[in-house]
């Protein structure tokens, strides 16, 4: 499907979308809430939700705000000092959104994750419950990372990520990531539509970021390539295109669009391939491999070649062929030490060896995804 039609067509007609705005669109050169800046967006927004779409933001900038309040030379480098100047500064950030919202009339709402909110299946769904209720009350959900709290174990590392995320968790149907230039660009030309998004692309991220900002055209492709992954599609913008949020949405031509695949994946595969983090690895033989990603088939022990880390039944585990790359991610029926057990066996051995057989599977085929 061409750029042009998906956007007519899909962007156009969309009716739950996701923006992330980044630090620089939101935070002055000195760090300090960009008042002008945001009751722009929050008009736009406003006028979004009053056609009728359901709006989430995913917004940055409580560390370059705080950077602006304390008064700071630069972004500081430690993570305690990172930590301080969000605490500071996510208030001042939250505190301007809710004024230049409610000049409009419409409620914020303030939500902050960590990574390891999304690792357990029953947090996910709370939040995921917790966001549509503010939906229905009217409110825009505003998320940041906490990186108050956050530490290396947990953080996503960057909120585009963190709007990927949220965007398969919500079913967003279209993601908008506003930045400081007009798309990705090649040659000097802003690329109209992405198909998919390989090292090549990669290849023409820009190797800087903002001062304040802690992402980059790398961490957004990387994000696009989710949400793509999960049937939806990603624009990449510039944040300071007059109107563009309402341009985009009327399906106008600006940014660079991201071409979703051919399937949507379900709320439980886009948990278990994106949201989820595995815990080890499974390492398989070429037959096992052509039978997982050609003809759609379960992981069964005799395909299994190798294990690594320490996981329990349940768990989420990724998947690699003999050359080293990943193919898929699945939950796994038994734990590491019962699948170093019986790896090589088939599945008629494994009752003989672990004393029972509750499955024959290692990860079922309809808790697998494939990369």
């Amino acid at each position: 499907m061409p750029d042009s039609t998906i956007r007519k067509q899909i962007v156009a007609h969309a009716r739950r979308v996701l923006v992330k705005i980044g630090t620089n669109a939101v935070c002055s050169d000195t760090g300090r809430p960009d008042r002008r800046a945001i009751g722009v967006f929050a008009s736009q927004i406003s006028k979004l939700m009053q056609n009728g779409l359901e709006v989430t933001l995913v917004a940055s900038g409580a560390i370059g705000a705080g950077v602006g309040e304390l008064n700071l030379p630069a972004r500081p480098k430690s993570v305690p000092e990172l930590q301080a100047a969000a605490a500071v500064g996510q208030g001042q950030l939250m505190r301007t959104f809710h004024d230049a919202f409610a000049r409009r009339g419409v409620r914020v709402a303030q939500v902050l994750l960590t990574r390891d909110a999304f690792e357990d299946r029953t947090r996910y769904l709370n939040i995921r419950n917790t966001l549509r209720s503010l939906r229905n009350y009217g409110a825009v959900p505003i998320i940041n990372e906490n990186d108050t709290v956050a530490v290396d174990e947990i953080r996503f590392g960057e909120n585009d990520i963190l709007a990927a995320l949220v965007a398969g968790m919500i079913g967003a149907q279209v993601v908008v990531f506003l930045t400081g230039v007009d798309g990705v660009i090649k040659k000097g030309q802003v690329l109209d539509v992405i198909e998919k998004v390989d090292a090549e692309t990669h290849s023409l991220a820009r190797p800087h970021r903002s001062t304040l900002g802690s992402g980059g055209m790398t961490s957004k492709l990387s994000a696009a390539r989710i949400v793509g992954k999960a049937g939806n599609v990603a624009i990449i913008a510039n944040a300071r295109t007059p109107n563009v949020l309402l341009r985009l949405m009327k399906g106008e031509r600006l940014g660079t669009l991201f071409l979703p695949a051919a399937r949507k994946m379900s709320s439980r595969r886009r948990w278990i391939g994106q949201a989820s983090r595995p815990a080890g690895k499974i390492i398989i033989d070429p037959g096992a491999a052509r039978a997982l990603t050609r003809r759609g088939k379960s992981l069964l022990p005799s395909g299994i070649t190798a294990v690594s880390g320490k996981f329990k039944k349940g768990s989420t585990v990724a998947i690699y062929d003999a050359s080293g790359a990943q193919i898929a991610r699945g939950l796994t029926n038994y734990s590491s030490d019962q699948i170093e057990k019986i790896r090589g066996l088939k599945s008629s051995r494994i009752a003989s060896v672990l004393g029972d057989k509750p499955y024959d599977e290692i990860v079922h085929r309809n808790n697998m995804t494939l990369d």
